[in-house]
């Protein structure tokens, strides 16, 4: 049996502009699936396709509705199908301004069932009261209801012929949230009672995932990745899908917004081979060089050249011990992590717990007495001899005390230059440039006076983010920070954090962030690891971990987290009149 849509190697292109490129995809009766993507990804021209108004020349491929193809259809065809078969509710509703919703909702009623005006005004009172929406609103004009009303009667008048398939083109954009989720669930409700088959236009992420049971993601036109909503919006796996989602602000998160880096392309100029690559964290020469077929991976379709996001560090069973003999100290006890491509993991503990220890062994700096490190499946070498020199530059340790890490002797420009030097990249010139632009990337000056700085002549925090700039001027795929604001006072935190932040998303990092304290982490951080002498006793979602920890570690690390509270009344004591704040510990801070 033919699925209900099927769309084989669609093309669209309006002059110069190429709004779909290849896209192919299938809908059984009765089944959702949910189209998402940035503005000008292509989603609303998907749309118009899929009922037909876009054609040839515009428009090559095949669109097929229940058998029927619709590019090239004559005219007398496509009215026949068209809310009979598959009907479509643009974005915003767009309303007759001089005629009542009542008309506009039963003019499909008139013109394809051949209704009277007064049966249409009864059934249009039915589908109004099916969608919960008053029927005196049928009476008035578009501009006298609210959004949520039109969005209701827009989608009366959709399914007013029980169509096969509805389509519905951002059908949350502009309503507030409890009115969205009123409109959710009637939609699902409808879908359910009448049986339609339903696509969804939409960059509301979460109004997707409710809505259907399948996804789509669309970007400059392409499919990056398709399959169960539950995977693709819940464990996205193309670096374009697990970016678009880390950038939606929701509930179920704790960290800053982190938007995607870069900007989408010019539908003029797309690039060439993926045409993500340019925002890609993990983009390689083949990313620039080849297309990239959409291919299954991991219970998906993906269109990567590696499957989806890579996994640029792992570590596996590793233990440590300082001393020998009886006096040999057991550091770390059987620790694994991984940390994908963009991703920013996040290491808390007690103080002794293995963190830094553990930051050592990731950058390469210390050997684990068993089990291994591996950067891009590859191990991480011990060795600094040429061959193995450019692989550990790969990955960057930013050490918790900068006048420990920095060297008193080389100025400003010598210590961000040093790592250029010794790997010999470039000439004199432009590893002063290289220098220059770094220190302006973290947010220092690049002044003839700071260039010639000495480490004595710097705050703290300035040192800090001059050994940030140190550690990314090579261009590392994974950085490492170990503590890097337990030294500064809580401005100079909060810059360095949000700087930290902006250059992992900017330089496409995987970051590790090693840190004893929770409120840190847990506003840059993706996933918390959590140690304990040496072990990890939790691991989660940051949002998870840093609000119902299942650990007693973590659970400890939260009630000591520092909150602002109000002074409680205590009888024994004069409380201010004030109403003053003092920093306080409290449960589920």
């Amino acid at each position: 049996m033919s699925a209900l849509l099927e769309v084989d190697d669609l093309a669209v292109r309006f002059g110069d502009v190429d709004a779909l490129r290849g896209v192919s995809l299938r809908l059984d009766r009765g089944q959702s699936l949910a189209i998402v993507g940035e503005t000008g990804s292509g989603k609303s021209t998907l749309a118009h396709c899929l009922t037909g108004l876009v054609q040839p020349p515009r428009a090559t491929g095949s669109v097929r509705i229940d058998g029927q193809e619709l590019l090239g259809a004559d005219p007398e065809t496509l009215r026949g199908l068209r809310w009979r078969t598959v009907a479509l509710a643009l974005q915003g509703a767009p309303f007759n301004p001089v005629a009542t919703v009542g008309e506009q909702v039963s003019e499909p009623l008139r013109a394809h069932l051949g209704m009277g005006a007064a049966q249409a005004r009864e059934r249009a009172g039915q589908l109004a009261a099916e969608l919960l929406l008053d029927t005196a609103a049928l009476a008035r004009y578009p501009h006298q209801l609210s959004g949520g009303e039109r969005r209701r009667a827009a989608l009366a008048a959709v399914v007013a012929l029980d169509p096969a398939l509805v389509i519905l083109d951002e059908p949350t954009a502009g309503l507030d949230p409890a009115t969205s989720r009123d409109l959710i669930d009637r939609v699902r409700s409808l879908a359910a009672t009448r049986g339609f088959a339903l696509v969804v236009i939409s960059h509301d992420l979460p109004a997707a995932a409710r809505l259907a049971s399948r996804s789509a993601v669309l970007y400059a036109g392409e499919l990056m990745e398709t399959g169960a909503t539950d995977r693709v919006i819940g464990e996205p796996t193309h670096p374009y899908s697990w970016a678009l989602v880390n950038a939606y602000p929701v509930m179920t998160t704790t960290k800053d917004l982190r938007p995607i880096r870069g900007s989408p392309p010019d539908p003029r100029d797309v690039p060439a081979g993926c045409p993500f690559h340019p925002r890609c964290p993990q983009a390689e020469a083949v990313c620039w060089e080849e297309h990239p077929p959409l291919e299954a991976s991991r219970g998906r379709l993906v269109a990567c050249h590696f499957g989806g996001l890579k996994t640029m560090l792992t570590a596996t069973d590793l233990h440590r011990g300082f001393g020998s003999g009886r006096a040999r100290t057991r550091v770390l006890h059987g620790v694994s992590l991984t940390v994908r491509a963009g991703e920013a993991v996040g290491v808390i503990g007690p103080s002794g717990s293995g963190k830094t220890t553990l930051a050592r062994i990731l950058a390469g700096h210390l050997q684990p007495d068993a089990g291994a490190v591996e950067l891009e499946g590859a191990p991480l070498p011990g060795s600094w001899k040429r061959a193995a020199r450019a692989l550990r530059r790969r990955v960057q340790l930013v050490l918790q005390d900068p006048w420990d890490a920095l060297s008193p002797r080389l100025t400003v420009a010598q210590l961000v230059r040093e790592p250029l030097d010794v790997a010999a990249a470039g000439d004199a010139e432009e590893r002063d440039s290289a220098a220059r632009t770094e220190l302006a990337g973290v947010g220092l000056p690049t002044s003839p006076g700071f260039l010639a700085a000495r480490t004595h002549e710097l705050s703290g925090g300035q040192l800090q983010r001059v050994a940030l700039a140190r550690a990314l001027i090579v261009r590392p795929r994974v950085l490492v920070a170990d503590e890097p604001t337990s030294m500064l006072d809580a401005s100079e935190q909060a810059r360095l954090l949000v700087l930290l932040r902006e250059r992992h998303v900017e330089l496409g990092l995987a970051l590790v962030l090693v840190s004893h304290d929770l409120a840190v982490v847990r506003k840059v951080t993706d996933r918390i690891v959590v140690l304990e002498a040496g072990r990890v006793v939790e691991e989660g979602p940051s949002h998870l971990v840093s609000s119902a920890p299942r650990s007693v570690t973590a659970r400890r690390m939260l009630d000591a987290s520092p909150i602002l509270a109000p002074i409680e009344a205590n009888p024994g004591l004069d409380t201010p009149d004030d109403g003053g704040l003092e920093m306080a510990a409290t449960e589920g801070g």
